[in-house]
């Protein structure tokens, strides 16, 4: 079993920045590829980014130079650096585990945090 927390969401203005932090605790950090997910009211989970046990990151497009996802298996923890943020970021930002190989399908990851919500203001 793996337990994920988020931290870090919050409400800002459009054009800044907020860092999400998910702290992993039970089997080997390391051996997880970890994903972030976002929920807007209504709609479905989409895939954001994600990181592979060997750092292979991948973006969903509309994030791409604007959000970076990182790991330090020796803090067991992800983290997503989130920049110039727009008003269509607002959702609930998940992260999510699997073993070793990154998927961006939310179906695919066996653990889930709670969620943490992130609002950005016109």
């Amino acid at each position: 079993q793996v337990q994920l927390v988020e931290s870090g969401g919050g409400l800002v203005q459009t054009g800044g920045s907020l860092r999400l932090s998910c702290a992993a605790s039970g089997r080997t950090f390391s051996n997880y590829a970890m994903g972030w997910f976002r929920q807007a009211p209504g709609k479905e989970r989409d895939f954001v980014a994600t990181i592979n046990s060997w750092d292979v990151t991948s973006y969903r497009d509309s994030v791409k130079g604007r959000f970076t996802i990182s790991r330090d298996n020796a803090k067991n923890t992800v983290y997503l650096q989130m920049n110039s943020l727009k008003p269509e970021d607002t959702a609930v930002y998940y992260c999510a585990a699997r073993s070793y190989y990154s998927n961006t399908d939310y179906r695919k990851y066996d653990y889930w945090g709670q969620g943490t919500q992130v609002t950005v203001s016109s």
